[in-house]
């Protein structure tokens, strides 16, 4: 990451630590002159004195949530990435296959919940089941939308220097597709947050759903925002750490790195070809 990029970001994440620092100061001044009864909206350091009573044991419900997610996530991007390429090359699995994805895509997630608890049980399978599944459908659609949207003229070159289908996937296919993935590795990541959210609304024994869960059933308003504010901030590091992810976290320079990578590659291929073609013509 260059110097300017760097200054970029920093400047970025004090912009935001700036409006979130804001927006808890004017929560706070509210709450202190209009004095709304606790149960209905408690004051921020009312909800950060309650995090800072049990810290181990948000930490510890909050790490169940981020590994699921983290599972999850990562299931969608292995299976979804080999389905896309399945997708691709095979008419029978696109009939098939992405006509099941489509239809299982309309189906609320929440409703297949209950299912998976049912055959998983309560514990963290259930959850990094539900998580795979609300994500996989994103890793899937971008991934098969970059491999398509190849130039057709660079496959019908790789094609005339006699590159195969696996050549043709790793050396053009994959690098076009580069910037559409990480595009929806954004969108999954967050999907696959909630995904194990609503798989602990369910039924769990641990985890930030089960506070949320649990706090609501007793009136404990206070600990229902101290596990909402904690979503939250997992929910923007996570984001920020997807974005991290692309070259800087720009998909017009991925695209462009991508499509300058593969140009080169076929300036290659054909200064080979031409290369092999002068050398039988000097052996003959």
């Amino acid at each position: 990451m260059s110097e300017n990029e760097q200054s970029s970001s920093a400047a970025r994440a004090s912009h935001v630590g700036l409006v979130v620092f804001g927006f808890f100061v004017l929560w706070q001044v509210t709450v202190m002159v209009a004095k709304p009864p606790e149960y209905l909206l408690p004051a921020p350091s009312a909800i950060f004195s309650e995090m800072a009573s049990a810290p181990l044991w948000y930490m510890s419900n909050a790490m169940r949530t981020v590994g699921a997610t983290l599972l999850g996530f990562s299931a969608a991007l292995a299976v979804g990435c080999l389905a896309a390429v399945g997708i691709v090359y095979s008419r029978v699995l696109e009939s098939t296959l992405f006509t099941l994805l489509i239809a299982l895509n309309s189906v609320p997630k929440v409703a297949l919940a209950p299912l998976f608890i049912i055959w998983m049980g309560t514990g963290l399978a259930s959850k990094v089941a539900i998580s795979f599944l609300i994500a996989l459908f994103v890793i899937v659609v971008d991934t098969v939308l970059g491999l398509r949207s190849v130039d057709p003229d660079a496959v019908d070159l790789f094609r005339s220097l006699r590159g195969g289908r696996l050549q043709t996937l790793l050396w053009l296919r994959a690098p076009n597709a580069l910037p559409h993935l990480f595009s929806g590795m954004k969108v999954a990541m967050s999907l696959a947050l909630v995904g194990a959210i609503a798989g602990e609304f369910v039924a769990s024994q641990a985890g930030l759903g089960y506070v949320i869960l649990a706090a609501q059933g007793n009136f404990q308003t206070t600990r229902v925002f101290a596990a909402i504010v904690l979503l939250g901030g997992i929910a923007f590091l996570i984001v920020r750490d997807a974005h991290r992810v692309a070259p800087a976290g720009d998909p017009e320079l991925i695209e462009a790195r991508s499509r300058s990578d593969t140009a080169a590659r076929v300036r290659r291929r054909r200064a080979q070809a031409k290369a092999a073609r002068q050398q039988r013509k000097r052996n003959r």
